[in-house]
């Protein structure tokens, strides 16, 4: 995988005059300057940087794209201390824009955690790697010795929850810290912070705290020269599937899709575009001019989520490939609700038979009807995430559907699968 710019973008990937930087406290001085966050509560301070950052309009990074400045509203409202948490889970198996990240500048990401704790009168840090990533672990370790030897700050741990994907949702990810048991709990009002042992939680994605650092140095209206008025700034998008030069790139929001793929290079004529991650949509490319930001997304059936995009050729089976996401999601269910535990299986298994050419018209329509009965019933959006998923290959891959249904299997069914799964969910998407 590469780590890289296009465009104009060069602020959370900044390299260095001798080209790519190291991760180290100095070089990240020498890049962007120091940071001058309060050691004490300073409400002149605070009020300075939530008004620059409700000026910013910078969103979370993490997939919920809610507005920062409201998070920390919401959480300063309750009038107790809380708890910082950093989410660098990553659970998404296409995504490593975390990894590059803490790879590449881990003092932006804790700066923005500095500062977000300092705004708040947070007294804790809670950074959490999880525990297959030992090199993102051992960054961010050697990184808040360097900052504890150039004089410190808060307290900040480092834990490490298990690698699942639903760990990474935030509440599940406030379950395990509590409990130990990361289990997403279903929230009626998310204006209501989380809670860890009575205290609030005010809970970022990595990248969303690096821009935090940004914004802070350089101000809204630096902020806002990318992008556009409705989605402003940059952000980190890992790209692959059948492209030549798959990686983590920071583009400009508002690019459009079209052009972010013909950068990587694709392999051959595209048949779809994943965008937003395994719990995101398809999209067409007849549709790939649209552009890459939250409002244009939506309108055209698809969705930002995490940065994700994966590129399918046309010797590749759509069908084939969302049944393999379908079952792996099935697996990485908390399994406490009926919307999991038995209706993502059984899409699963209506679509593995459509990869094989063993469906006919009626597996469709009890298809579709899965999804109705799930969507909007879980606990958390996963479920939903699914079913989005579905509907959009239904769609995108019309023609394919129609000859699968046939009993007729394109010829990409068989095709090796363009997708990242974990080890242990390869096997299970590999039957598919």
């Amino acid at each position: 995988m590469t780590t890289a710019t296009l465009d104009r973008t060069e602020r959370l990937l900044r390299t260095g005059p001798d080209g790519p930087a190291d991760p180290g406290l100095s070089t990240h001085l020498a890049l962007h300057g120091p940071l001058a966050v309060p050691r004490r509560d300073d409400r002149d301070w605070s009020h300075a940087v939530w008004r620059e950052m409700a000026a910013s309009g910078l969103t979370g990074r993490g997939g919920g794209g809610f507005p920062a400045a409201a998070k920390w509203d919401a959480v300063t409202r309750s009038g107790r201390r809380p708890l910082v948490v950093v989410n660098a889970m990553e659970g998404e198996p296409a995504s490593a824009k975390d990894r590059a990240l803490l790879a590449w500048s881990p003092h932006l990401v804790l700066d923005g955690a500095e500062v977000v704790a300092a705004l708040s009168g947070a007294r804790e840090i809670v950074v959490c790697v999880a525990d297959d990533r030992d090199s993102s672990a051992r960054v961010v370790e050697r990184a808040l010795a360097e900052r504890a030897r150039a004089g410190g700050g808060r307290p900040v741990s480092v834990v490490r929850p298990p690698a699942r994907y639903v760990t990474g949702e935030e509440s599940a990810l406030v379950s395990w810290l509590t409990r130990g048991d990361a289990r997403p709990a279903l929230r009626v009002d998310k204006s209501v912070p989380l809670q860890v042992r009575r205290r609030p939680v005010l809970l970022h994605n990595a990248e969303t705290l690096a821009q935090v650092a940004l914004i802070v140095r350089h101000g809204a209206a630096w902020f806002r020269e990318l992008g556009t008025s409705e989605a402003p700034g940059s952000t980190l998008v890992t790209v692959s599937g059948a492209v030549r030069t798959p990686g983590v790139f920071e583009v400009e929001l508002g690019t459009p899709v079209a052009e972010l793929v013909a950068r990587v290079d694709p392999t051959g004529p595209v048949a779809g575009i994943l965008l937003g991650g395994y719990g995101g949509a398809w999209l067409d490319p007849a549709h790939a001019s649209v552009a890459y930001a939250p409002g244009p997304l939506a309108a055209a059936g698809a969705t930002l989520g995490v940065g994700i995009v994966v590129v399918l050729a046309t010797s590749s089976c759509g069908i084939a490939e969302t049944a393999r996401i379908a079952r792996y999601m099935a697996g990485e269910s908390a399994g406490q609700c009926g919307p999991c535990v038995f209706g993502l299986p059984a899409m699963a298994d209506d679509l593995e038979l459509l990869a094989a050419g063993r469906g006919d018209p009626a597996v469709v329509g009890r298809l579709e009807q899965r999804c109705d009965a799930v969507m909007g019933r879980g606990a958390c959006r996963h479920p939903d995430g699914v079913v989005r998923l579905v509907r959009s290959a239904l769609t995108v891959f019309a023609d394919d559907l129609r000859v699968h249904t046939a009993g007729h299997p394109c010829t990409g069914h068989a095709a090796p699968t363009v997708l990242r799964f974990p080890v242990a969910g390869a096997s299970r998407a590999g039957a598919a």
